[in-house]
């Protein structure tokens, strides 16, 4: 009769996620997160693997990293590894049902991620002034695949990145988030000169608007402690994915004066 009771009030008060059959031990979305972080493991190995493969095979690699492109690749890695920090703050603070330090911890967390993008994309405009492209790079030009290898694991990485800032800013904004997206976005393409490659990359935000906006609309919520531990497992995950990155593309291809 109690089960009964308590079944009926889960229906009542429209909260049958919370008494959700665990699937080992965890909820369907934090299952889905993992099952899609695997899948993107992958990726990602294959592109390590491949930049590692063609590392090794060509003893003239390019190492065009001076002392300033390491300084500024540092400073990107204190910065996620202080989002990841700031990440499981945001997480306890819904725990404990703290909407205000929540949401403080989420806007530090979007913060720090923004700021990687913001020094990845002056590394990235330095190198492609220097003469670097996907096909060429200036320093080596018997090794051509160095520039394709280097944009294609740093440009998935960085939009990884992206995606989950706006991840983030949509738990904690919600549709509040949508104008400040489109703002952004409106900036982007109007004050990036259209010479910077980051002039059409800026439509990866709107991008995000859009699907921000038709989950947003179709599915309106109030996302709760389970959705923030959600949002942090994928945050990790591009984070974890950047300690491999930052050694293997940067550390070891380092200009030795």
């Amino acid at each position: 009769m109690a089960d009964a009771t308590l079944q009926h009030d889960s229906v009542q008060h429209g909260i049958r996620g919370e008494f959700e059959a665990p699937l080992f031990g965890a909820y369907s979305k934090k299952v889905g997160m993992w099952l899609f972080l695997a899948s993107d493991s992958l990726t990602f190995g294959a592109l390590l693997v491949a930049f590692s493969y063609n590392r090794i095979s060509n003893p003239a690699w390019p190492t065009p990293f001076a002392k300033e492109s390491i300084i500024n690749s540092t400073i990107m890695t204190a910065c996620l590894l202080s989002s990841s920090l700031t990440m499981v703050m945001a997480v306890f603070a819904a725990q404990r049902g703290d909407k205000l330090w929540l949401r403080n911890w989420l806007f530090a967390t979007m913060g720090f991620g923004t700021a990687f993008i913001v020094l990845h994309g002056m590394e990235w405009s330095k190198l492609i002034g220097e003469g670097m492209t996907p096909f060429k790079n200036p320093w080596v030009p018997t090794v051509p695949q160095f520039g394709g290898t280097f944009f294609t694991l740093t440009g998935m990485h960085m939009l990884h990145v992206t995606v989950g800032v706006i991840y983030l800013g949509v738990i904690a904004l919600r549709k509040m988030f949508l104008p400040i997206l489109g703002a952004l976005w409106l900036a982007g393409y109007f004050l990036i000169p259209a010479s910077n490659v980051f002039h059409y990359g800026v439509h990866a935000l709107l991008i995000g608007l859009i699907v921000s906006a038709v989950i947003l609309f179709l599915k309106p919520k109030v996302y709760d402690a389970h959705d923030v531990e959600v949002a942090g497992l994928y945050w990790h995950f591009v984070d974890l994915v950047w300690m491999f990155i930052f050694p293997l593309v940067y550390l070891m291809s380092t200009k030795i004066v």
